[in-house]
């Protein structure tokens, strides 16, 4: 890699049809990833490649939108297995794992990611932003699975999917404001946040309460869940006026 971000030119040598395709497309997500789409030319991923022009419309005829989306879904794929996590241990574990990997995804992927899902690029079309949407969903998919919820209701999608979303706003706003807070602290503000969410709607939702009553039992007392309570509990006593008297009904 060089000082301005592009790759250094590789040595050039035969390979497959395949081979060559995916080389293409690994050096398109460099250059995405760390420009945005209306700046990155075909020029520059072929000098990237250590190829030439021709080779790359070769392999992309439809020029440099075809080659845009193929970046695009590859890095989708990539986003969408970052949600993929076993069903061991606390749900709470587990999702910091997720936000792990994510993070590091956004951190390593920042000015293709900010066009990504800011959207307004000259590259951008219908079957781009379907893509996005593509693993925004899969995500929720997942974060419901790890909460139990295999047939959610409608309050619980809507708060899992909100969450996604503010997930995404964090990550936009912590590579604007130079990655700051660093990454583990960033995760577990997040952990956070879904954790109240919850806990807001169970207030009024009954089927969010058993998801989060089920959840409860397979939480550590050390882990994000009691460290939430814990720190929260002083809070909340301030606002012990608000309670019902013990002999109110």
């Amino acid at each position: 890699m060089t000082a301005t971000g592009t790759p250094a030119k590789p040595a050039y040598r035969r390979l497959s049809v395949e081979e060559r395709r995916v080389q293409l497309l690994d050096a398109a997500l460099v250059l995405f990833a760390h420009r945005a789409p209306e700046d990155v030319s075909l020029d520059d991923v072929a000098a990237a490649a250590g190829v030439s022009r021709p080779l790359v419309y070769r392999y992309f005829p439809g020029g440099k939108q075809q080659l845009y989306e193929s970046a695009l879904r590859s890095a989708a794929d990539e986003l969408e297995l970052c949600f993929t996590e076993p069903h061991k241990g606390p749900p709470t574990e587990r999702l910091k794992r997720v936000l792990d990997r994510y993070l590091t995804f956004v951190d390593q992927h920042d000015a293709g990611f900010s066009a990504l899902l800011q959207g307004g690029s000259v590259c951008e079309t219908s079957r781009t932003t379907a893509m996005v949407d593509e693993v925004r969903r899969a995500a929720a998919e997942q974060i419901l699975l790890h909460l139990g919820a295999n047939h959610p209701g409608a309050r619980l999608r809507m708060m899992v999917r909100t969450w996604i979303a503010s997930v995404e706003s964090a990550s936009l706003i912590w590579l604007d404001e130079g990655k700051q807070p660093p990454a583990p602290e960033l995760r577990d503000w997040l952990v956070d946040q879904l954790i109240a969410q919850l806990a807001a709607t169970a207030a009024t939702d009954k089927e969010t309460a058993a998801a989060v009553t089920a959840l409860a039992t397979h939480e550590d007392a050390e882990g994000p869940v009691g460290r939430l309570v814990r720190r929260v509990l002083p809070v909340v006593s301030g606002a012990s006026h608000l309670l019902p008297a013990a002999n109110e009904s």
